[in-house]
């Protein structure tokens, strides 16, 4: 074979070999804008599955207000049902302003290591004013950012009205209606704020490797701090702890509605846990959303049973309000790492939370500290070992949980306490006696919430420790 046969046998291989590049790239050329339209798609459904799951989620998560409602009036007694009813639809709308004007920013906005941007009111981004504002070309630019500016603001504001829910039912049926509100607009504009961008928002806890999935001490213990540090200032019912050391027994006035009230938190709690995946755009996303929900239905079981075997070695009785309240401490200890895969330690977790839940029932009753609804124990105590129970099976580590636990609840309390000082100092934090025994329904708001029965005085409330002799 000739040297120019060679080279042209060389150029044929070297052109068939390049055929098929070439028209794989002509194709690619035509399908360019296919593609990219379609990568836009994707995005676009990124997009609105992460918004549609915080708006969806923060819904149920909202709904658990409802269930701290029916909780909390169902354990009162009937004639201080209508104030709690106000109290619970008040500190959901406090909540809602205080963290619009201030909270969320204090939280998440220009976080150094303690504290967010002072600043005022939040609202969508630049970007989606101009989308909103007909501008289709900043579509990509809010696209980018994976969900909405509003709705991630409106998923974390119904995380701080729970909060506010949990100091409501410990002081129930002494507190007086405006003082509480002062506190409970301090709480979600300042107090939360702080702790949540100590953590969450990146400060110097997130910074360190601190990790609380969805708040069980964030949330719960923050809440249960600022409602020990009221009892204490509060002060318990009249004639609840009497004079030979016995305690008045106070069962709830609605069984039924206290047990409903269980029923829609734990439906609820779904979203608190489920949302706080804080995405659903992707498989790994939903599988994990999915391990969520059953690690929290878990150790919400486990939480009841434990209660149902053990309350009566504990309290003395087979104590239904304590089963009910093992289901709510279950939950709420397993709120800080219900991502792991092995559900086997949501059992674990979930149990041991209601195991110190009636513990601390017990041993609230022996300090005097009267808890009406059991929030301290449930919220405070189970957070405590939830928080530090990630470091099982979610990754935490030791030192550092118990330095956040540490940290959150040393602010916590002694900001409380101190407000709650200044408050009974100027205001008053507890209604007077009588106003106590004829019951804040009839005596602050004139609407009783169940005008057929008949108000007995109980002549129990005489007998009380504090009493002179």
């Amino acid at each position: 074979m000739s040297t120019h046969q060679v080279c042209w046998s060389r150029r044929f291989a070297a052109g068939r070999n390049l055929a098929p590049a070439a028209l794989l790239s002509g194709v690619g050329l035509l399908l360019a804008p296919a593609l990219l339209a379609a990568q836009d798609v994707a995005g676009d459904l990124g997009f609105v599955l992460n918004t549609y799951s915080f708006l969806v989620w923060g819904v149920l998560v909202m709904w658990m207000c409802a269930g701290f409602t029916m909780l909390e009036a169902g354990s009162v007694r009937s004639k201080s049902a209508s104030m709690i009813c106000m109290k619970n639809i008040g500190l959901y709308a406090i909540a809602g302003l205080a963290y619009y004007v201030i909270g969320y920013n204090l939280m998440y906005v220009d976080v150094g290591s303690v504290i967010g941007s002072i600043s005022f009111f939040y609202g969508p981004s630049a970007d989606e004013v101009a989308l909103i504002g007909g501008n289709e070309g900043a579509a990509a630019a809010v696209a980018e950012n994976g969900y909405s500016v509003m709705s991630d603001w409106f998923f974390q504001m119904v995380f701080v009205a729970t909060t506010a829910s949990i100091v409501s039912g410990a002081l129930a049926e002494r507190v007086k209606l405006w003082t509480f509100f002062v506190f409970v607009g301090a709480l979600t504009a300042v107090i939360y704020p702080i702790v949540g961008a100590w953590t969450w928002g990146g400060g110097w806890l997130g910074q360190r490797g601190f990790t609380d999935f969805a708040g069980s001490t964030i949330v719960h213990s923050t809440g249960g701090w600022a409602a020990l540090a009221g009892a204490l200032v509060v002060g318990p019912r009249w004639g609840k702890y009497r004079k030979d050391g016995s305690i008045k027994p106070t069962p709830p006035s609605n069984i039924p509605a206290v047990t409903l009230g269980v029923f829609i938190l734990w439906m609820g709690w779904f979203g608190f846990n489920g949302g706080s995946e804080l995405a659903l755009s992707g498989v790994v996303n939903a599988v994990s959303m999915s391990n969520i929900l059953v690690n929290t239905n878990l150790a919400a079981a486990a939480g009841v049973i434990t209660a149902l075997c053990l309350s009566r070695s504990i309290l003395g009785r087979v104590d239904l309000f304590a089963t009910l309240n093992g289901a709510i401490s279950g939950m709420v200890a397993i709120t800080a790492g219900p991502n792991i895969t092995n559900s086997l330690w949501a059992i674990l977790i979930g149990a041991v939370g209601s195991l110190l839940c009636m513990l601390g029932l017990k041993l609230l009753e022996v300090r005097r500290i009267d808890d009406v609804v059991g929030a301290v124990p449930a919220h405070l105590f189970a957070g405590i070992w939830g928080t530090l129970a990630t470091c099982i099976a979610a990754g935490g580590n030791f030192w550092v949980q118990l330095t956040g636990v540490a940290a959150i609840g040393a602010f916590a309390f002694f900001v409380s306490w101190i407000l709650w000082t200044v408050l009974d100092r100027t205001m008053g934090v507890r209604v007077s006696r009588s106003v106590e025994s004829i019951g804040q329904d009839a005596a602050e708001l004139g609407i009783d919430a169940y005008p057929e029965f008949v108000l007995m005085v109980d002549p129990d409330d005489d007998n009380d420790f504090r009493d002179a002799d």
